[in-house]
């Protein structure tokens, strides 16, 4: 068994893994990601009961009961980057024994279901609805960096992506990442609409933003909107998925995101107050999982 480096594996004088400050055992299989860290009390206010609470930076964590099963909620922050921080310490909560700091044996998959709001690129997905992605494409790189992240790729998706887009070249390689089966058919129901999710490295720019700066490829978002590749659509932007389904993928972990689309990028239409439609999502969600 491979040594795992003080330098690499991280932990805090408690023995809890670096960013998070958890320890083994204060977590369960069904995990949910939300960005905000106000959300994690949103969600853990529909648990039976709260038997944990632990909170480092933007990173808050609440593991409890939902209809008698245990679930814990996760805030990550915003953003691809936080999201290997957050998965790859999940992982090593439950597949690294800590203190000897080497690989378990015997390996656990986690159930990673991320809940969010979105932006949709199809004017008939309207604002409001729930949009379960069954593949993420990361305009993040984050995957190319590790081994193996080919393996697990569709690169067929990956190549119609650069030819069909007006793609410039000092951009990292878009990738792309399937769903798990298993999570899709759990929280498939009629309140959801599948979809294809870009995960982007920004809000303003890399989703076609303009304020005091031009994104460099102006006519990227009618090009994505047009796209089709063995009759799939691009449905939405976010700034997630892609890592977590890649990162999970390649660690052995199940992974899926939910999203409320609170803005329609061809309408131009927006939800100003979108609390409402979060609470109804959670709630569809914990019930999904839980059943």
């Amino acid at each position: 068994m491979k040594f795992l480096k003080p330098s690499d594996l991280i932990t805090n004088i408690d023995g809890s893994v670096f960013h998070l400050h958890l320890k083994p055992g204060q977590i369960a299989r069904d995990i949910i990601l939300v960005g905000d860290p106000e959300r994690v009390e949103l969600v853990s206010s529909c648990f039976s009961d709260v038997e944990l609470k632990v909170s480092n930076r933007e990173f808050v964590t609440h593991t409890g009961t939902y209809n008698g099963k245990r679930i814990s909620v996760i805030s990550t922050g915003i953003g691809t980057d936080n999201i290997d921080i957050v998965v790859n310490e999940l992982d090593a909560l439950v597949n690294i024994d800590l203190e000897k700091r080497i690989e378990k044996k015997e390996k656990k998959s986690l159930n990673l279901v991320r809940i969010g709001t979105s932006g949709s690129l199809q004017e008939h997905i309207k604002v409001g609805s729930f949009l379960l992605s069954s593949k993420a494409i990361g305009f993040d790189g984050l995957l190319n960096y590790y081994s193996g992240s080919e393996k697990i790729s569709n690169l067929e998706f990956e190549n119609a992506l650069i030819s069909q887009l007006p793609w410039n070249d000092r951009l990292a390689t878009p990738y792309v990442v399937d769903a798990s089966e298993n999570l899709i058919s759990k929280l498939s129901g009629p309140e959801t609409i599948k979809g294809i999710t870009i995960s982007a490295p920004g809000f303003y720019g890399p989703q076609g933003r303009t304020l005091r700066l031009d994104p460099s490829m102006k006519l990227l978002n009618e090009a994505i909107t047009r796209f089709s590749f063995e009759k799939n659509i691009i449905t939405n932007f976010e700034m997630e998925s892609s890592a977590i389904y890649g990162l999970g993928k390649l660690l052995g972990h199940e992974a899926a995101t939910v999203c409320t689309i609170i803005a329609n990028r061809v309408t131009e239409d927006y939800i100003s107050d979108y609390k409402p439609v979060i609470k109804k999502l959670v709630a569809y969600v914990l019930d999904k999982l839980t059943r």
